[in-house]
């Protein structure tokens, strides 16, 4: 027997581990088992609804910040959560997410508030630095510190969000043929909705160009986050021209717009009238300069000779030296200046003698004389400003009251009002025409966003998918289950009744019992294997209902 034993438990055990398929199956197979498999799948079921609706209701998250310090991290998350914010931070990596519908609130609320602070900035880069490092790295963490104290610098401009500054240095020559004179490059992100003014980027210009030594303002170079160039080469000529002539008609019409604005405003109502300005600016620049003479001119200059006769005169000279000699000569005689004759120089007559005065000269007979007059001068110079308006076109449109229309006198009034308030000019042919119509409906477009661009919308539908799925999985999954389970049993339960229980179903041998079982019953009709038979296969199927039975035949005996 011990030999039977020993040859056969070896090769058992290796068929039972080999084969786990029939371990399975035999657990399966076991009535416990096969009872509380519904049950099991069931709960499976629920199970795999509970997470389905917990992955999809949960909202997604979004990466709000990573690599924070733990100081930064615990300001943000305090900000957060005073704004009711719900945020979480991943164990793993340490990054800060928030819900997906939220993110954009929490990025203003912590911009507002100057949040994070974990970044370096400036100078503060080259207390990094370890020791021994090279003269190369030295270098260029000390560009690096400057473009990002100068890219602060310009982001404290009210117009500018963000910006980067990119420095290009050359290394110092001791040739003067190899010196490179130093650029930038600045990268400027700007608000919504807001524009550098020409006077703005030219302070950029001369802030970056003042900071780096050697560098010129024409090597830097702005550029907005749309790729257009905002400074512009050649300052003063055809660019700038263009430039300056559409900033000052900007200006006129917004100036003429308002004056209209806060004219029509307390006639018309707000939001019942809508203006446009059209300016033709004149940037010309004139300059005349005239000169004007006076008809009498004063003689600046006189030159000339004029002959006398010389045989009535002494052919020598005589007499006593130093007697006539210290004489004085004779009186002078007035004569009347006679015209110059031009550039022919032709001797002039004889004047007459003045009234009154002397005689002529009768040694005197011809004389040539060329004179020179001072006349009045004036030089009168006009220069004009450029900017001045060359023409004027405006025009107004007006909302008809309900029911009703404008009059045509009511129109000429508020025209004659809006020609007085824009200076209106006949002379530059400037127009002006108001006009009153119906305004079409604005509700479209004072409405806010369409409905498939609200941010509930994305929630509404995970909680919606969660709850179909849940449902799907309760009526196709759990009810069939649960119905089945119930039918079996109904299907291979006995009935119960009167005092010792009505037992129906099939015992483990086959036999069938249909009939009021009792203890007299069970002693008197039936042998002992059917009996046991009925009693074993009832106890393995209906184990409650079995107990019941057995109590309800000890209540029956007792009595």
């Amino acid at each position: 027997m011990s030999t039977a034993l020993a040859t056969t438990t070896p090769s058992a055990l290796p068929e039972k581990f080999a084969n786990p398929l029939l371990q399975i199956k035999g657990v399966l197979a076991q009535p416990a088992v096969r009872r509380s498999l519904p049950m099991a799948l069931l709960v499976a079921l629920i199970g795999a609804a509970a997470l389905a609706w917990m992955s999809l209701s949960t909202p997604t998250q979004k990466t709000l910040f990573t690599g924070l310090t733990d100081a930064d991290k615990q300001a943000v998350t305090s900000a957060l959560t005073q704004a009711s914010i719900t945020s979480h931070v991943d164990e793993g990596t340490g990054a800060l997410t928030v819900d997906e519908d939220q993110f954009s609130k929490a990025r203003m609320l912590l911009a507002g508030q100057g949040l994070p602070k974990q970044a370096p900035g400036g100078y503060a880069i080259l207390d990094q630095l370890p020791m021994g490092v090279s003269r190369a790295v030295e270098g260029e963490r000390l560009r690096q510190a400057r473009e990002t104290e100068l890219a602060r610098s310009i982001e404290d401009i009210d117009a500018v969000a963000e910006a980067r500054v990119h420095l290009a240095t050359p290394e110092a020559s001791v040739f003067v043929r190899d010196n490179a004179a130093p650029s930038a490059s600045v990268v400027v992100k700007l608000q919504g909705g807001r524009a550098l003014s020409q006077a703005q980027v030219q302070s950029i210009i001369n802030l970056v160009a003042s900071s780096v030594p050697g560098m010129k303002p024409e090597s830097v170079t702005i550029v907005d986050q749309m790729g257009a160039l905002l400074s512009k080469p050649g300052a003063g000529g055809v660019d700038a021209d263009g430039d300056a002539r559409l900033e000052m008609q900007r200006k006129t019409e917004d100036k003429v717009r308002q004056q209209l604005v806060q004219l029509l405003t307390p006639l018309v109502g707000a939001g019942n009238f809508t203006a446009e300005v059209q300016a033709d600016i004149n940037l010309d620049q004139t300059q005349a300069t005239r000169e004007s003479y006076d008809k009498a001119g004063t003689l600046r200059a006189e030159t000339g000779n004029w002959t006398g006769n010389q045989a009535a005169g002494p052919a020598t000279p005589g007499g006593i030296p130093g007697a006539l000699s210290n004489t004085p000569p004779p009186a002078s005689q007035l004569q009347t200046p006679q015209p110059a004759n031009g550039a022919s120089g032709a001797p002039a007559a004889d004047p007459t003698p003045v009234a009154g005065g002397a005689a002529p000269n009768p040694n005197k007979q011809s004389d040539s004389f060329q004179r020179a007059y001072d006349l009045g001068k004036e030089v009168s110079v006009t220069r004009q400003t450029p900017g001045s308006v060359k023409r004027l076109s405006v025009a107004v449109l007006l909302r008809d009251p309900d029911k009703t229309r404008r009059t045509a006198m009511e129109i000429g009034q508020i025209t004659d009002l809006v020609k007085s308030a824009v200076g209106f000019d006949q002379a530059r042919q400037d127009q002006v025409t108001v006009i009153s119509r119906k305004f079409a409906d604005g509700a479209t477009a004072t409405d806010g966003p369409a409905w498939y661009d609200n941010a509930w919308l994305p929630v509404l539908a995970r909680n919606a998918t969660a709850i179909v799925i849940a449902l799907l999985v309760l009526l196709l999954g759990v009810r069939p289950l649960a119905k089945g389970l119930m039918k079996k049993r109904e299907d291979a339960t006995p009935a119960l009744a009167g005092p010792g229980g009505a037992i129906g179903g099939a015992n483990a041998e086959g036999i069938t019992v249909h009939e009021t079982v009792s203890l007299d019953r069970l002693a008197q009709t039936q042998t002992v294997d059917d009996r046991i038979g009925a009693v074993r296969g009832f106890t393995r199927d209906n184990p409650a209902r079995a107990a019941l039975a057995i109590r309800d035949m000890i209540k029956a005996d007792a009595k």
